[in-house]
């Protein structure tokens, strides 16, 4: 395992490997690892002929300063966790200044209304720190192929976009969400929970699988929506928001159109710790 710490160092060594007719897989990550993320690593070593992990917690993307200051860093468990996949894995450790050139800001993107709704309307600026980051990894890494959780759909849909509008010759590959046993979505946050909030945060996947069974016996989604949010009222769990929509446009769903899939979005805090979640539900 081979680990980087600047810019010019990966772009070089990833384009020797390319000149050399190897193909490049990209996950981008922000650290405190887990199966869900290893997953992703999987994926890639099976589809590439060499794999670069990054690590980075990107400050641009945090509207919340005590929550950049209190995400889980435990980089050297991380290492070891990679190297125990794949011992010819290249790892980014990116540094703030070297990656953004020493102006460490987000740049402003147009997401074709993908924005505007649900962790963008509660997360101001957020995903236009997301677009800058993944703009300056993949102009650093230059890989065939990008991998991301379906955990952050939104974040996906977003991220699809750019590549489009922004012509970066990556193909970008999904990955199902992990889960734990009880259901929980898999999370570098989950790190965080109490033990007491830990047992309670299965709840919000429970509460995604009403929605679908809701959903299959023909109920509509505004009807919906009023019966999740009643659920949290008795739930130690703080609702703040639930979302149906469709999933190319991420638009809020009125009716269940035929020929299209939905999902269920959700975020919830189990104490001061903010989950996310999702499902296909139609």
């Amino acid at each position: 395992m081979i680990v980087f710490t600047l810019r010019k160092n990966i772009r070089n060594t990833v384009k020797k490997l390319k000149e050399a007719g190897k193909t490049i897989g990209f996950v981008p990550t922000m650290g405190a690892l887990h199966p869900g993320h290893l997953a992703l690593v999987k994926k890639s070593l099976e589809e590439n002929h060499r794999t670069v992990v990054s690590i980075f917690v990107n400050p641009t993307q945090f509207d919340n300063p005590d929550d950049l200051a209190k995400y889980p860093r435990i980089l050297e468990r991380d290492l070891h966790l990679l190297e125990q996949t794949d011992k010819d894995l290249l790892v980014y450790l990116p540094l703030a200044e070297d990656l953004y050139e020493g102006n460490v800001k987000a740049k402003s993107f147009d997401h074709g209304g993908l924005d505007r709704v649900m962790e963008g309307a509660y997360r101001r600026g957020h995903f236009d720190g997301v677009a800058t980051v993944v703009s300056l990894l993949f102009d650093a890494v230059q890989p065939h192929r990008a991998y991301f959780g379906e955990k952050d759909f939104q974040q996906l849909q977003i991220i699809r976009r750019l590549v489009e509008s922004q012509n970066y010759p990556v193909d970008i590959r999904p990955v199902p969400i992990h889960r734990e046993k009880d259901g929980l979505a898999m999370s570098s946050r989950n790190l965080r929970l109490t033990e007491p909030m830990r047992k309670e945060a299965p709840f919000i996947y429970q509460t995604l699988l009403k929605a679908k069974e809701m959903a299959e016996k023909g109920m509509k989604p505004d009807l919906i929506k009023e019966n999740i949010s009643l659920l949290y009222e008795k739930s130690p769990l703080r609702l703040e928001y639930f979302e149906i929509a469709d999933e190319e446009h991420l638009r809020p769903a009125e009716n269940f159109e035929p020929g299209k899939n939905y999902r269920a979005f959700i975020a919830a805090y189990a104490g001061d710790i903010r989950l996310i979640d999702n499902l296909r539900i139609k």
